[in-house]
């Protein structure tokens, strides 16, 4: 059972397959508190339809984007909506686009079989603050992390809390007040652990 927030969140879908956008647009349409306000094709498509909507909660969005794909797309879409809450909904698994995802700024990542109930009770979490993953992408930012031989350095206490938190469902700003550090911290550390144990991806 889906657990209901308070007001209507307004929430944008740029998704390529034009069936599972549809579909998508229409069980957001018939959710209570909830407002499918652009669904498009595309980034180019987004952006000519963001011009009439002036505020979104949230941002629904495919990777495999024809033109710029929608990890590229998410530091445009937040200078265009700054308190925008942007969750990649993927057929993609690896961990090169699911970090490349997280240092841009996602705040969610779904696997593209995830029920569409629980799309919404994900998006939900986000409302409340948390962040979202998949259980496979979980389990992906556990062992991508996890300390190892090959690494030329181990991870911090820091690190790992970061990490942690992550894993824990909770946001960015979340992370920043248990670890009382300040959210560009926060993104830095993320960053940091990305850059430099990307060749071990």
């Amino acid at each position: 059972r889906s657990i209901w927030v308070t007001g209507v969140q307004t929430c944008a879908l740029p998704i390529y397959d034009e069936v599972v956008r549809n579909h998508l647009a229409a069980f957001f349409q018939r959710q209570e508190g909830f407002d499918c306000s652009i669904a498009a094709g595309s980034v180019e498509d987004f952006f000519v339809k963001a011009e009439k909507v002036d505020e979104l909660d949230m941002v629904l969005t495919d990777i495999g984007l024809p033109g710029k794909t929608g990890i590229e797309a998410i530091p445009d879409i937040k200078k265009r909506y700054p308190d925008v809450s942007v969750v990649i909904l993927s057929v993609y698994i690896d961990s090169e686009r699911i970090f490349k995802a997280l240092c841009a700024g996602a705040v969610g990542y779904l696997q593209k079989d995830t029920a569409m109930e629980e799309i919404l009770d994900c998006l939900n979490i986000i409302n409340r603050g948390g962040s979202v993953m998949s259980p496979t992408i979980a389990r992906k930012v556990v062992d991508y992390f996890a300390p190892k031989r090959t690494y030329n350095e181990p991870l911090t206490a820091k690190e790992q809390q970061v990490i942690t938190a992550m894993v824990d469902g909770l946001s960015y700003k979340m992370i920043a007040a248990r670890l009382g550090i300040t959210l560009e911290t926060v993104r830095q550390h993320i960053k940091n652990l990305y850059g430099d144990r990307k060749s071990v991806v």
